[in-house]
């Protein structure tokens, strides 16, 4: 680490928030190649929102309170002298950009205020966030392109699955081999490549031996804010209670809001007059081969996700969402959900979920905005979900949300003369499900 916060770093390990339980795994494995100490915090539980609630006065958002109480967990558990907390920050409207300086606040009230806390920020499109900033940060974006792969193909292939657990057990293999490829040290940026593609290809494999069901499901696009929607803690395992009741999910990834940031950092620069600048030239550099990487770590296992592909660029969605949230004008993660679900009608969703915390502005604005959204998409149904970690019913939701999406399904099929036609939504290799 630079400045005093390497002093401080050692003999401590990095805790990296579960926003996800695979991107937080493989990004832990990436700080641990440049010589890091790092480990994914320890899956959240009931004594993370009892702590969190401790020390938060209820202002604060969902996410904010996991995260918090996951970390105090840990001192817990594990001591205050062996922890440091891995806590990126962000600009625009969503308080997101406090987390960082708040958890710096209560380990000072605490006494801990000698715990570092390491805050990377979206404004230069999260570079910096060491001395070894540049290996690190390609192998953390790497990592993170990893993780939604396998958590890509986890929900495409668990709803059909034959042999319950198989999915899962396929997902966990996988993530453990990419790990073990992503932490190695002293391995050169090439040569790490072409390992984590051959990890991506025993990936491949694993999910083809996977026995399927062939059975028709409507395809639920799930949007929202970021950490809840990946958080199975957070958000009740609210996913996987869709599938119980019939449905596949295709869920909005972690890179989305990467390229997202990089964007409006490049947006930024124009902005302030360095269209033509060296800033500029390292951003586009910096986006071609992060580009670059993500089709190569994809490849193996693109025929596996037809009908499933993500969109071209982070500017498709910003332009399907500009009749109703100009990204020009509103910022963040209500850009993306707005412009994200029409993106999923298009590729076939038969209802949208949007999974946020419960006071969250970024999904209170675009619950205001949904109605014109469902009108103009032909009445998809799209229901926010909003989670504070008090849900009582969530079960009987999600099966009336279900019934809505199979609804919807069924009158698109018929509308479209393929009533009866479709024969299976499952994954079959190379043939294009989309209806």
């Amino acid at each position: 680490m630079s400045g005093n916060n390497g002093n401080r770093m050692n003999g401590r390990t990095v805790l990296i928030p579960r926003m996800s339980d695979e991107g937080a795994v493989t990004f832990a494995a990436a700080f641990r190649s440049v010589g890091i100490k790092a480990e994914a915090v320890a899956p959240s539980n009931a004594r993370s929102l009892e702590l969190g609630a401790r020390h938060t006065s209820g202002d604060e958002c969902y996410p904010e309170k996991v995260t918090l109480g996951d970390f105090l967990r840990a001192i817990d558990e594990v001591g205050a002298d062996k922890v440091a907390f891995f806590m990126p920050t962000a600009d625009g409207p969503c308080r997101f950009g406090q987390y960082a300086p708040y958890l710096r606040k209560v380990l000072r009230d605490m006494g801990h205020e000698s715990i570092p806390v390491v805050s990377p920020t979206s404004s230069n499109g999260y570079d910096g966030l060491t001395e070894h900033a540049g290996e690190l940060v390609r192998t953390a974006w790497r990592a993170l392109v990893s993780a939604d792969a396998v958590r890509k193909l986890r929900l495409r292939f668990r709803p059909y699955e034959q042999h319950k657990g198989d999915t899962d057990s396929a997902a966990e293999a996988s993530l453990d081999d990419l790990c073990r490829v992503l932490e190695r040290q002293n391995l050169d940026q090439k040569a790490r490549m072409k390992e984590l593609v051959a990890a991506m290809e025993r990936t491949r494999d694993r999910f083809q031996s996977v026995t399927m069901r062939q059975e028709v499901r409507p395809l639920v696009g799930v949007v929202g804010e970021i950490f809840c929607r990946l958080s199975n803690f957070s958000n009740e395992d609210v996913i996987r209670k869709i599938e119980d009741h019939g449905g596949e999910c295709w869920l909005s990834d972690v890179t989305e809001w990467v390229w997202y940031t990089n964007q409006q950092h490049e947006e930024r620069l124009v902005n302030e007059g360095r269209k033509f600048s060296g800033a500029m030239l390292k951003a586009k550099i910096k986006g071609a081969v992060q580009r670059r990487d993500e089709h190569k770590l994809l490849h193996p296992i693109h025929h596996l996700l037809v009908g499933r592909e993500e969109p071209h660029g982070v500017e498709d969605v910003l332009e399907r969402s500009r009749p109703y949230l100009p990204h020009t004008g509103a910022l963040g993660e209500m850009v993306l959900s707005v412009g994200k679900a029409i993106y999923l009608h298009e590729k076939g969703a038969a209802g949208i979920a949007d999974i946020s915390p419960f006071t969250c502005m970024n999904g209170i604005v675009c619950e205001a905005i949904y109605p014109r959204v469902s009108a103009d998409q032909g009445g998809i149904p799209i229901r926010v979900f909003y989670f504070d970690g008090t849900q009582k019913s969530i079960e009987q939701e999600v099966g009336i949300f279900l019934q809505l999406v199979k609804n919807y399904q069924r009158k698109q099929l018929d509308a479209k003369g393929l009533k009866g036609v479709l024969k299976t939504t499952a994954p079959q290799w190379g043939v294009d499900q989309r209806t």
